[in-house]
């Protein structure tokens, strides 16, 4: 089963308080594909985390929109002392091995490069990349 559909299984029995079983999932998530995709996180229809998810990270409070695509070994998380997480809008690219940290917004249609380092939010059709990322291209026509 693909690791998307156990995570909305968790997600459904979390939002209708059944105990224990999301947190058995989350767990078995973690042991089979070495990720970390909690049921408290909000992520739409349509995302994808590719290779199974392995080695994704992502913060129990983390957003993240419809029909987007993260990469394996991506980190979504927070930053100490700072209760925001990043949010990402719809349609959002994550390359692999990227990391979004702390109170950072994604736009829709945001592509963000491999192994990139995001701290700062990135507009709607923009594409970032780099150490940390900074905007090398801003596109109205990306889709």
């Amino acid at each position: 089963m693909d690791i998307y559909k156990w995570y909305r299984i968790s997600r459904w029995l979390y939002l209708h308080h059944v105990p224990v079983i999301p947190g058995m999932i989350k767990a078995l998530i973690r042991i089979l594909w070495g990720g970390v995709i909690p049921y408290q996180a909000e992520i739409g229809t349509g995302t994808v985390l590719g290779y199974q998810a392995l080695g994704i990270v992502i913060h129990k409070r983390c957003i993240i929109g419809s029909n987007c695509h993260i990469s394996q070994n991506v980190t979504l998380g927070g930053t100490s002392g700072i209760y925001e997480v990043p949010v990402l809008g719809d349609n959002v690219s994550v390359g692999a091995g990227a990391n979004i940290i702390g109170p950072v917004h994604v736009g829709n249609n945001a592509v963000i490069g491999a192994g990139a380092v995001v701290l700062k939010d990135v507009p709607d059709n923009c594409i970032a990349v780099g150490v940390p990322a900074r905007i090398i291209e801003k596109n109205e026509g990306i889709k």
